[in-house]
Formats: structure tokens, sequence, C-alpha cells
């Protein structure tokens, strides 16, 4: 079974064949990516904590990205202002390819991981607080110190993926299943058994003055849905991306067209 497309997502960054036995996406995640974003005011509410970091760090923006200082010999870390138990979330991440260096790390962490250690290293991840993808590695980590860290996604047979630009992380804290997409395309849980936690978005970074950018998505919890609301999910699959832009000359009132442009 290959990797689960998203609606909406499309890319040239080729996506080898993972091998888990679900790759199904969580169950409301493209009805999440489907939704506008939440606004500028929410983004900075989910965003990098400027209180909860290492102290190599900088944020920016109220919380939309943060830049690491140059200092030698240091891994450091930040954590997102929200912790999450509960739903689905989605954000993400934008970190320039020439600004990962040699350990760049991407996941999340309960509020007791270390964030700062003084040599360069594959901090998050390294301990039972937190759990994280080597995006240039392609390796994940979870109480690892490196050697023998499984493969993400699995079923590579030795080719390494290209880590794009922007990737999103993909937490499911009613399954406790944490996983990303690249490009559209969902590449499988990644970590399990996390629920009855709070977790928090952390990244851990050594390049000096990278930028690293957060974008929270949404969340969404399991509730029963309204029937309107399943026909506005069914109305809008069957347009597919492509002509969702051709709502407006559908034959129907326009306060339909505005709720299935979730306007």
């Amino acid at each position: 079974m290959g990797q689960t497309a998203l609606a909406g997502g499309s890319s040239s960054t080729p996506t080898p064949q993972a091998l888990y036995p679900d790759l199904s996406c969580p169950e409301g995640l493209e009805e999440l990516l489907s939704a506008p974003p939440p606004d500028l005011g929410a983004q900075r509410r989910h965003g990098w904590n400027p209180k909860d970091c290492s102290e190599n760090i900088e944020v920016k923006e109220g919380g939309l990205y943060f830049e690491r200082r140059p200092v030698a010999q240091s891994t450091d870390g930040a954590r997102g202002k929200r912790g999450y138990s509960r739903g689905l979330h989605a954000w993400e991440i934008s970190w320039p390819l020439e600004q990962r260096g040699t350990h760049a790390v991407v996941g999340v962490a309960t509020a007791l991981a270390p964030l700062q250690t003084d040599h360069y290293a594959a901090l998050l991840g390294s301990n039972s607080e937190s759990w994280g993808w080597d995006i240039g590695r392609g390796k994940l980590y979870h109480q690892s110190k490196g050697p023998g860290a499984p493969q993400y996604p699995a079923g590579t047979q030795g080719e390494q993926l290209e880590v794009p630009e922007r990737l999103l992380v993909v937490l499911d804290m009613e399954e406790g299943t944490l996983g990303y997409a690249i490009g559209g395309t969902y590449l499988g849980p990644a970590f399990r058994g996390l629920k009855g936690r709070t977790l928090y978005p952390a990244v851990s970074a050594v390049w000096g003055q990278c930028q690293v950018r957060i974008r929270y998505l949404g969340e969404r919890r399991a509730e029963p849905h309204s029937l309107l609301h399943l026909s506005r999910l069914c109305v809008r699959h069957t347009l597919g991306d492509t002509r969702l832009g051709q709502v407006s000359a559908l034959p129907l009132p326009p306060a339909m067209k505005r709720y299935l442009l979730y306007q």
C-alpha cells in the first residue's frame, strides 16, 4: 500500500512507497485541511513560546517563527505555546533546506523534555519525553541516541526521502499517533502509543541563524457531524480541488454557496 494522498496536495517531491500496515489518513484530516486556516491571532496563540525555548533561540513575530543564534557546539530546541491532549491537530513547519545542518528534528515533546544540550545531536527524541523525525537523515527518534533508529517512511530500500521546505505534522490524540505529510501525501504513522499525554509542537536545531516557521492549521474533535456538514464534504469531494472555484456558477442559493466554501 502506498502513502495516502490528501485533498488539495500536490508535489514533485518523490515519496517512495511506505510499508506501514495502516497508511490511511487519520479520521478528519482531509476535513481539517479543507477548512479555512485559523486567523493570525490563533496562529500566534499556537506558535513558538518565547518563554519555553533554549536561551540560544529568539522567538519572533509573536511566535510565528524563531531564529537560532550562531552558537557553536550547542543543540537548541523550542516548544509551542499550546499542548494537546485531545483531538486531531495539524501544523505546518517551514524550514529551508540550506538551514538544517547535521541535525534538524521535527516532532512533539512533553513539558519536561530538555531544550538544550552542549553538543550537536538529535536532541528531540533523545529521551522519553520527546518524539522526532530527523528530516535530514530520515530517522525516527524516541529514547534514542541515533544508531539503529528506524527509517521513515519505512520501506524506502536505501533511498532517502528529500523533505522539502514545508511539511505537515499530524498529531492524533484520539488514536495516539504522530505522523507527517509532504506535498499533500500522508506518509503514515511515525509513532504510536501517545494517548494520555499532553504534547507540544517542538523542534531541535543546530544551524546558526536558521529560521523555523510554524503555522497551526486547526483541530478536529471526535464528535458526530450534522447531515448538513457531511453533505458539504461530499459535494466538495465530488467537485475536487480543481473545480471548487466554480462553486459560484452552480445554480444554488448564495447562502449555500458560501457554506460550501466555508465562508
